[in-house]
């Protein structure tokens, strides 16, 4: 039998919400409507409900940490860590340490329960969360965060509403596709994920399609080939490309390591990049711009990505409201793609 205190959970019920939200708006938070406030406000003293104050003390303790959580990637060294990951966790570092903040850097352990090891227990206020692997089993993880009333933000565009900064990743497949259009490229292979398992590729995915389709081409799927992020994802996709004999004059690959791995298999069967094929990148890794030959890729801004991210979980500790922000990614030419052929813009 219970207690028969009443707890924030008999508020949640008998007002139709989520405890999150009562939890929230018992703490006068504006992500709650006033309305609901109130309501839940107004129940709370009809129920006698008492605020834990040591709980609720402990909870309003800060510890001016960040929690910086990242996801162990498969790589070809031993660092199991995204390159374009490893930029962003230094710009992350500096624009918390501006704000008078640490960063307490950890890998993602999926069976923990996060928000008690670092908020909770006070060892961080809130977490950045860096990647993800499958996002199917990972939503549940997030769902988890959201119940517990978590301050948490995520890099990635498919994240709970408000708790997500991330790249406009169809606008990024449409500006990668546009340009080997423009080059005269008609027959353009895409090498990566198109699952829902990868909702950020799938966004790229959908942004090439329609930037066809608007140049009056169909999408041809035997162009299309599944890749992990890893360089000897790509080498293995172009191959299977080039033995099934695919007519492809370019290539879009989902991240820069799956265009290296492109251009090192292309290369191996006497293909010259550019001239034979382009090659349009995604990410603009530190590599991108020292590979031969160099390669032109969509640039996601790491320093704006973590000042973004930043100030968004700063906001939320502070019970400010926030929203979810895509932020504009911008095309760097290099030596992968030729110049346009005379006459050669698309339709």
């Amino acid at each position: 039998m219970g207690s028969g205190k009443t707890t924030s959970f008999d508020i949640a019920h008998r007002a139709g919400v989520s405890q999150a939200t009562v939890s929230r708006a018992l703490r006068d938070s504006p992500l709650v409507s006033p309305e609901t406030r109130k309501k839940i406000q107004r129940i709370a003293r009809e129920l006698n409900y008492q605020v834990d104050r040591r709980a609720a003390g402990l909870r309003s303790q800060r510890s001016r940490t960040l929690a910086l959580l990242m996801f162990e990637d498969p790589t070809s060294d031993d660092s199991h860590i995204n390159p374009f990951f490893l930029s962003i966790l230094g710009n992350i570092t500096r624009a918390a340490a501006r704000r008078d903040h640490d960063v307490l850097v950890s890998f993602q352990q999926l069976s923990s329960n996060w928000h008690h090891d670092y908020e909770l227990s006070n060892r961080a206020d809130g977490i950045i969360l860096l990647g993800y692997g499958d996002y199917i089993p990972f939503m549940d993880k997030l769902a988890r965060l959201l119940e517990e009333d978590a301050h948490f933000i995520i890099w990635g565009a498919s994240a709970p509403k408000g708790h997500a900064v991330g790249c406009d990743n169809a606008e990024g497949g449409r500006i990668a596709t546009r340009h080997l259009l423009d080059l005269g490229r008609r027959r353009i292979a895409f090498i990566g994920d198109t699952s829902e398992h990868n909702p950020e590729f799938r966004q790229r995915w959908r942004g090439y399609v329609e930037t066809l389709e608007r140049a009056g081409l169909a999408p041809d799927p035997e162009l299309q080939v599944d890749a992990d992020n890893l360089e000897t994802a790509g080498f293995a996709a172009t191959a299977q490309l080039l033995e099934a004999r695919r007519d492809f004059d370019a290539v879009f690959a989902t991240t820069d390591l799956i265009a290296f791995g492109v251009m090192r298999c292309l290369r191996k069967a006497g293909i010259v990049v550019p001239s034979q094929v382009s090659v349009v990148g995604f990410d603009d890794i530190p590599a991108a711009a020292y590979f031969s030959p160099s390669l032109t890729t969509v640039r996601q801004d790491s320093e704006q990505a973590a000042e973004v991210l930043v100030d968004h979980l700063l906001k939320m500790i502070q019970a400010e409201p926030v929203q979810s922000q895509l932020l504009v990614p911008t095309l760097v030419v290099r030596g992968s793609c030729g110049a346009p052929r005379e006459g050669s813009a698309a339709p």
